[in-house]
């Protein structure tokens, strides 16, 4: 899984392309397609955490990476393993668009 997300947010980012430029929005349109069939290795499925804070006192909510899947599915998963490789700056919810997953 995250093999895949670093070639996909390098796609998104555009990194492969000669003119590349951090500053710039400058990436393609990714689709990824049988996330279903996508593998997590070791014992990530019932270790790993997801964190959400709701804004109120007391608000940190968490979540195992078995309970999100359950939830929302693989592609989820994937989606914020890519989200997580990507800057934190306004290019950021515009790289998320070009991010097709079925």
């Amino acid at each position: 899984m995250g093999r895949l997300a670093v070639q996909i947010s390098a796609l998104l980012r555009g990194k492969h392309k000669t003119d590349f430029a951090p500053h710039k929005d400058g990436g393609d349109f990714v689709v990824v397609e049988n996330v279903d069939k996508m593998i997590v290795s070791g014992k990530k499925i019932k270790q790993k955490i997801y964190h959400h804070f709701t804004g109120f006192l007391g608000g940190m909510k968490e979540l195992t990476m078995e309970q999100v899947i359950n939830k929302k599915g693989k592609k989820e998963i994937l989606k914020r393993a890519v989200a997580g490789m990507l800057p934190a700056n306004k290019l950021k919810p515009k790289m998320m668009k070009r991010l097709i997953i079925k």
